[in-house]
């Protein structure tokens, strides 16, 4: 990915603040239901030097890379992870506070 290209350069709808405090309740299928759009990433809360993101995912995402910090995905067994999701797909995202959920 462009180096020079942030969150905001591309269609999807990327919050990078943090929308919650410490041990306030988050009903993430409410912030899931309202959401319309395609593409859409909100950091739901810190934990550590960790965020949880909530993400909403419909259709093909760009190819993009993180070069110096990695990134893990928890699947579930039976369910296939793949780059796109042909149907509209709600996960939570666990990774470090500096990731950018576009790639660097």
């Amino acid at each position: 990915m462009d180096s020079n290209k942030s969150p905001q350069d591309f269609p999807y709808k990327t919050h990078l603040n943090i929308l919650r405090g410490p041990l306030e309740l988050i009903d993430v299928q409410k912030l899931a239901d309202a959401c319309t759009d395609k593409w859409y990433n909100q950091t739901l809360c810190k934990v550590n030097d960790s965020v949880v993101r909530l993400a909403v995912l419909e259709g093909e995402y760009h190819w993009h890379e993180h070069k110096d910090i990695d990134e893990g995905f928890v699947v579930p067994k039976g369910v296939r992870h793949r780059t796109r999701a042909p149907e509209r797909t709600v996960i939570l995202i666990v990774e470090r506070a500096d990731i950018v959920p576009t790639g660097d």
